[in-house]
């Protein structure tokens, strides 16, 4: 083999060296592409998924916020309308309250609803000997109408007609001066009690008015604002 033939056949090798070389190096290209692109859409799916999570987050927070400021509302209205369901109902117990003060302008009913009560005391007490206080100014309607009460309390407990005696030193306040007066006062009735002060029954008008309101405020309600808010 002569020199040129050598030439040639390492041009040869040469050329295929290099064609293996440029193969090589375009498959490790397109590698080297196809997992970058692979890399980049890992990333770009990862960021998407945090993109959604932190959506679906803010989205729960927001909903969660609403929710929050729905109850808060109705909760306020809840108030409002109690409190003005309380307003009303307190407002028709201060318009009895003036109406009991007419209750001793007539003087023959006023009396004899003052030995009503202190026959209904006497029934309470069912003691033999009784303190009873009253307003001043319903002393003399009082000390009128003490024996026919004893009589009576004696006829339906068939026993002897008990001692009652009107305390002249400690009387009831007074009827309000006026009507927004934030004085104690008493719109009239008495109150009974044990000589030795261990019972005591308060039949006055006021304390009356408020115990047939408690008993009545269920019914009151129902009939003002219905069975929902009764």
């Amino acid at each position: 083999m002569n020199d040129a033939d050598v030439a040639k056949q390492i041009q040869q090798m040469v050329r295929f060296i290099r064609q293996e070389a440029e193969e090589k190096a375009s498959e490790i290209s397109v590698s080297a592409e196809e997992e970058f692109n692979i890399e980049k859409l890992q990333l770009v799916e990862a960021e998407k998924k945090k993109i959604r999570q932190e959506y679906e987050r803010k989205e729960k927070q927001v909903e969660v916020r609403k929710k929050i400021e729905y109850s808060m509302q109705l909760n306020a209205s809840r108030i409002k309308v109690l409190q003005a369901q309380d307003d009303l109902v307190n407002s028709m117990k201060e318009d009895a309250t003036k109406q009991l003060l007419r209750v001793s302008h007539s003087h023959h009913e006023y009396k004899n609803l003052l030995k009503e009560l202190v026959v209904q005391g006497l029934l309470r007490l069912k003691e033999p000997a009784v303190l009873l206080r009253c307003r001043k100014e319903d002393h003399h309607h009082v000390e009128s109408v003490l024996h026919s009460a004893k009589n009576e309390y004696a006829t339906k407990t068939e026993v002897h007609q008990p001692e009652i005696l009107v305390d002249h030193d400690v009387y009831l306040p007074p009827s309000p001066s006026s009507h927004d007066s934030h004085e104690m006062f008493c719109s009239g009735g008495v109150v009974l009690a044990s000589r030795d002060g261990k019972i005591v029954c308060e039949n006055t008008l006021d304390a009356r008015l408020e115990v047939v309101f408690r008993k009545k405020l269920p019914e009151i309600r129902k009939l003002l604002f219905g069975q929902a808010t009764a």
